[in-house]
């Protein structure tokens, strides 16, 4: 195949895709048309390490710019496409000009959601991080002794309010839910996340919404909450989930549900067009999920590389997630959703713990908390399909390597 791939995003699974392409000795020519002003870089390090100041951009990139030269790579940055043809096979671009494409991919990922204008949330001082310009704005906001408010007790909201803290800031985390995580983990991993934020001198208020931002010369200075109780604050962190990028699939006609759907091959509708991670809604254990990983991101986007290169295999998403607060390293392993049985397991080491999640006595998703060995043990499981005596996994002595030979 020498038809041009048009690759619309610039992140992970964009260049995911790319690589395992040329892995694969496609040769077809391709260009990535990204509204990053950087080249393909890693995005997880933005709310940990490079927001410590630990990391910098060019630690972060994928690859060096020679690169995508070296293997006929075109990448158009600060660019986004206004209108795709599909019956044209076209492309337009925000500069004018347009690109004739045989296969198309969405890798246009995903938008956080920001406060409306109507509570504050046009304020500066007001800040969500997705990309690498979030994090230097955010980077210059963190001073010790500031107070900082975190709305959204989430994965990206518990990251960043463990940065500000670990930097010496007063940090107040919100959820409106009845507790945090509530969306991704169990009861039990959410109070085991909180007592570490709580332990380290984290406010963490629970079933607590914001009423609105209170600012003076445009610049945020306090906050009412639906408690009733007002505070100050030098900063907002918003991290209230995220919407999928699927507006230019939406306006050509393609299926979208919260994203872009697609079948168990990464495929739309259109058999010249895929999509693949955060923006893409994908077949699952007879659902349809959007998964928010930067492992989905990859594996599926090398899934889908394989897909176009001429081969038939389907993507079989095995979900796996981490998170680092502070020195604690969280690992999930599988999909706990619609879980009916939890079991907490302490670890080995003081400060280690696991929860295991079951839906019918069928093991479905391990949360590991700076346990290494119950976050292994419960991928494999997962991976090869064997469900553990739900007795030795609550007893602390038993060996977990021993489960494995579970048939």
């Amino acid at each position: 195949m020498t038809g041009r791939l048009v690759v619309i995003g610039g992140g992970q699974a964009a260049f995911a895709l790319v690589a395992k392409l040329r892995a694969l000795k496609d040769e077809r020519p391709i260009t990535i048309v990204s509204s990053e002003a950087s080249l393909p870089y890693q995005r997880p390090p933005l709310s940990k390490k490079y927001l410590l100041r630990e990391m910098s951009l060019d630690r972060l990139l994928y690859r060096p710019e020679a690169w995508y030269g070296e293997h006929n790579v075109d990448v158009r940055l600060s660019t986004t496409v206004t209108e795709l043809d599909r019956v044209a096979r076209r492309v337009t671009l925000s500069d004018g000009t347009s690109l004739d494409y045989e296969t198309l991919a969405f890798a246009t990922g995903a938008t956080p959601r920001r406060l409306p204008a109507s509570v504050g949330g046009d304020l500066d001082g007001v800040f969500t991080v997705r990309d690498f310009r979030d994090a230097d704005l955010l980077a210059g906001e963190m001073k010790p002794g500031r107070r900082a408010l975190v709305v959204g007790g989430g994965y990206i909201g518990l990251e960043a309010a463990a940065v500000a803290r670990t930097l010496g800031l007063e940090v107040t985390v919100i959820e409106m839910a009845d507790r945090i995580l509530q969306r991704v983990a169990s009861a039990a991993t959410s109070g085991i996340v909180r007592e570490i934020h709580r332990s380290r001198g984290v406010d963490v208020r629970e079933a607590t919404g914001l009423n609105r931002l209170i600012g003076e010369n445009g610049r945020v200075t306090g906050v009412e909450l639906s408690d009733g109780s007002v505070l100050p604050v030098d900063l907002v962190i918003v991290g209230i989930g995220v919407t999928a990028n699927d507006h230019v699939a939406h306006g050509a006609g393609l299926e979208t549900a919260g994203g872009i759907v697609v079948d168990s091959h990464g495929r739309t509708a259109d058999p010249a067009i895929f999509a693949m991670g955060d923006c893409a809604v994908q077949p699952w254990d007879n659902m349809r999920i959007r998964l928010e990983s930067v492992q989905n991101a990859v594996d599926q986007a090398e899934a889908v590389a394989a897909v176009i290169a001429g081969g038939t295999e389907p993507y079989a998403p095995k979900p796996w997630f981490w998170s680092d607060q502070y020195d604690v390293k969280l690992q999930i392993a599988g999909f706990g959703l619609g879980h009916d049985e939890t079991i907490v397991r302490p670890g080995q080491r003081e400060g280690s713990v696991s929860v295991w999640y079951f839906r019918e006595g069928k093991l479905i998703a391990v949360d590991a908390i700076n346990d290494a060995k119950a976050y292994v043990t419960g991928k494999k499981l997962l991976e090869t399909g064997i469900h553990p005596d739900r007795a030795a996994i609550a007893d602390p002595q038993s060996d977990l390597k021993a489960l494995l030979a579970q048939a």
